[in-house]
């Protein structure tokens, strides 16, 4: 079957356009008729008219974006409107180019007979694993909706928890890019103005001053190469964060570094709570829950203690006795996975524990906001204070020695 590009008016009146799977351009255009819209154009798709996907331009699918769309097909499955129909309804109205896409392809596979959680598994960069094991759950039990309800509400407490994490993360980088900022226009236009006032006045330079004036220089004569610099650090920097080294590096000073150690700690137990207990309130087995929440943490050290949890679950070691021997965990997650496990009740006590920690990352996060701002404050007063007083330095001293004729 070959694949047609089409522009139809929907039930709305809105022009729409989409891809469709046909034999030729005649059963195609009757199937976009069967949709319940009216065909203005039906045409085979080619490489100059079919949908262009460059991964560098993907706009990257947001957690909040999944948990509008599992709200919306909950909505509309529990109206008693069809799989194929929702997938083709949310493929119009939702705004996100690289979500739309990944949404009509699954449409396209589900119309061709294939199931829900296999059309997802075609774009794995767009559908999280979670979803899909969820979404494959809930069809084998007949609960789609109730799949898609859960998924929901973890994407929405994920997508706070991201938040109030970025937001510790976001703060002390724009100030250090503010403080490299002011640093810079001081350096090329304050102090060179201030310095040309006494470049003809035969008068000793404080060591401050001098040190500013040579910094001044030097970044006037070598700023293409100072830009150029900062470029290729950054570049590198992402390249050694990507390596296993680098990953390692970085994994180890966000779980030792003050303030930030515990904020670690806590988002990842947050995490593993909520994500475990997701995956085993729908019914999937313990060690492939493991294995899946293994995937979605944040943290490499977390991610191995999780993948080597899920080799002692295999071999029958409850869950909570690998947690306790990694020393990642708070003495409190394994204990209550203890008792759960001993209860036969972990989902409840896995649930009970995401919403303790999720609650203590938002605290954590106002804490570490509390800190930093009066020391990052520090820093940028003490680095724009040293230029400023290098600058009013020879006025000082210039007046000084007019006292003293």
């Amino acid at each position: 079957m070959a694949q047609y590009q089409y522009t139809a008016i929907n039930s709305a009146g809105k022009q729409v356009k989409g891809s469709i799977e046909a034999e030729n351009e005649a059963r195609a255009m009757e199937q976009v008729k069967k949709e319940g819209m009216i065909p203005v154009k039906v045409e085979a798709a080619t490489a100059l008219n079919k949908d262009i996907n460059i991964s560098i331009f993907k706009k990257k699918v947001k957690i909040r974006d999944l948990s509008i769309f599992c709200r919306q097909f909950v909505s509309m499955h529990r109206a008693g409107v069809t799989i194929l129909e929702s997938m083709r309804m949310m493929t119009e109205q939702t705004e996100n180019p690289t979500l739309r896409d990944a949404l009509n392809e699954a449409y396209l596979a589900v119309q061709k007979g294939e199931t829900l959680a296999n059309a997802f598994r075609q774009n794995p960069d767009v559908f999280p694993k979670l979803l899909i094991h969820m979404v494959e759950a809930g069809e084998a039990s007949g609960s789609l909706d109730i799949a898609f309800e859960r998924m929901a509400v973890q994407f929405e407490k994920s997508a706070k928890l991201q938040g109030l994490v970025k937001k510790a993360m976001v703060y002390p980088i724009m100030v250090m890019v503010v403080a490299v900022a002011v640093v810079i226009v001081l350096l090329t236009k304050v102090v060179p103005t201030f310095m040309g006032m006494f470049a003809d006045m035969d008068m000793e330079m404080p060591k401050i001053t001098l040190m500013v004036v040579a910094a001044s220089d030097f970044m006037q004569a070598n700023w293409l190469a100072i830009v150029i610099g900062i470029v290729v650090v950054v570049i590198a920097f992402k390249w050694f964060k990507k390596t296993a080294t680098g990953e390692g590096i970085i994994a180890k000073l966000a779980l030792k570094l003050p303030l930030f150690g515990d904020l670690t700690t806590k988002s990842n137990s947050a995490k593993f709570a909520r994500n475990l207990s997701t995956m085993l309130s729908a019914g999937i087995s313990m060690p492939e829950a493991v294995e899946i929440t293994a995937e979605t943490m944040a943290n490499k050290f977390y991610i191995d203690a999780m993948r080597e949890a899920k080799n002692d679950v295999m071999q029958g070691v409850p869950l909570s006795t690998p947690l306790e021997r990694s020393g990642l965990f708070p003495p409190m997650v394994y204990h209550m996975t203890r008792i759960g496990e001993e209860t036969g009740n972990i989902e409840e006590m896995l649930d009970t524990l995401a919403g303790y920690y999720e609650e203590e990352v938002e605290t954590a996060t106002q804490a570490l906001m509390a800190a930093l701002e009066p020391l990052m404050i520090i820093v940028l007063a003490a680095v724009c204070g040293t230029i400023i007083g290098a600058v009013i330095a020879p006025m000082g001293a210039m007046y000084e020695g007019l006292d003293n004729l």
